[in-house]
């Protein structure tokens, strides 16, 4: 397994299989920590939600705290100002991934209630699995094409069925 990081080999050298999968552990560890932090944001969402009697505004102020976490994470990080050249060259889908960040936090807030935090994850990780097994398979958004495997589609059918499983 060789991995990379910003473009540089990670692990080279004598104890590269060491450094390999010590890297890899970091990688997935700091991935589940993203997943935690998506789960505990919605069940906080959904407690504003009841407290502000509103899922729009729950949202909002939601949304408004990760602006500010985004400020202090560039400014923190030093990161320059896009030109207006990088910026022209977006390509226009780039654009809407906020939109579907609003989709996601607005139904989260508004299902977290029916369904509960174990079943609405359950289906919001199939939900995840499925479309990324998608657009990996047909190389959607500029993304490196992945074919479906059967080894991916059977880790795709298992997800489900601990999805039906995961129901109340």
């Amino acid at each position: 397994m060789s991995l990379t990081f910003n473009g540089s080999r990670l692990g080279q050298g004598r104890h590269e299989w060491v450094g390999d999968h010590v890297q890899a552990f970091f990688l997935y560890v700091l991935a589940l920590g993203a997943g935690v932090s998506v789960a505990t944001q919605q069940v906080l969402n959904g407690g504003l939600r009841t407290a502000l009697a509103s899922p729009a505004w729950a949202g909002l102020v939601s949304y408004a705290g990760g602006l500010i976490a985004m400020i202090v994470a560039v400014i923190a990080l030093g990161e320059r100002v896009p030109s207006l050249k990088t910026i022209a060259d977006v390509p226009w889908y780039a654009w809407s991934g906020g939109l579907f960040g609003a989709a996601f936090i607005l139904l989260a807030i508004l299902l977290l209630p029916f369904l509960g935090a174990a079943t609405l994850f359950a289906l919001v990780i199939a939900g995840q699995v499925l479309a990324a097994v998608t657009m990996d398979h047909f190389g959607a958004f500029g993304l490196t094409a992945h074919p479906i495997s059967t080894a991916r589609l059977a880790g795709a059918v298992l997800l489900i069925s601990g999805v039906v499983l995961m129901r109340d």
